[in-house]
């Protein structure tokens, strides 16, 4: 059934919609850059505002605090892997599709655009948790490797002595390796070399067997 004129009119944005919509993508892609810089702690509501050119009051007008604008970066991130799950060929194994996202996910943190917060902040921790689409997301993905976790475990491709909590922890964690910043400082590798090598520390270990 194809949809009515007035059904695609009303899901058109308007001309104001659009740019209120490009502004707020384009203060989002600047709390990312300053998060993954400096942190929570020490990004600060102007210099988001001034990153993006606008002036503080207008920055108000779409995000009421700084905890609001982290909630919005992390929400938007958990829909952006939510899609690279999504692209995954049904033809992959499930363990190429978890290295697949880890992947997406070591080069958006090697290009300095992968937001970070201090999971021990509390302030940040009770916004998360008070911030529906944010915990819609995440349930989401976390479903999603919790089923292709369980997969692999039963193919025999991961431990299956290993809680799937540990796994899903571990992939996760690559998002925020340090390693990654160290191994990209000391400029013996390349991004690429650095994702791969991270990938298969993470999979394969560091015993040496295939």
């Amino acid at each position: 059934m194809s949809a009515s004129p007035q059904t695609i009119r009303s899901n058109k944005l308007t001309f104001k919609q659009q740019q209120l919509k490009f502004r707020e993508n384009a203060i989002l892609d600047a709390v990312n850059r300053l998060l993954a810089q400096k942190g929570f702690d020490l990004m600060t509501m102007d210099e988001v505002a001034a990153d993006v050119g606008i002036a503080k009051a207008s920055l108000y007008k779409h995000f009421e605090s700084k905890e609001a604008l982290a909630a919005a970066s992390m929400t938007r991130l958990l829909a952006d892997a939510i899609s690279v799950t999504e692209s995954m060929s049904h033809k992959m194994t499930a363990l190429d599709k978890l290295k697949g996202l880890v992947r997406w996910a070591i080069k958006l943190h090697l290009s300095g655009t992968m937001p970070l917060l201090p999971s021990t902040r509390s302030s940040i921790q009770q916004s998360l948790l008070n911030n529906p689409p944010y915990i819609a997301k995440l349930s989401e993905l976390t479903e999603t490797l919790g089923e292709w976790i369980g997969q692999a475990q039963q193919n025999g491709e991961l431990s299956p002595s290993l809680p799937g909590e540990v796994i899903l922890y571990t992939i996760f964690a690559r998002s925020c390796d340090p390693v990654a910043d160290f191994l990209k400082m000391g400029g013996a590798f390349s991004d690429e070399d650095i994702v791969e090598l991270l990938i298969h520390t993470t999979f394969q270990g560091m015993t040496g067997r295939s």
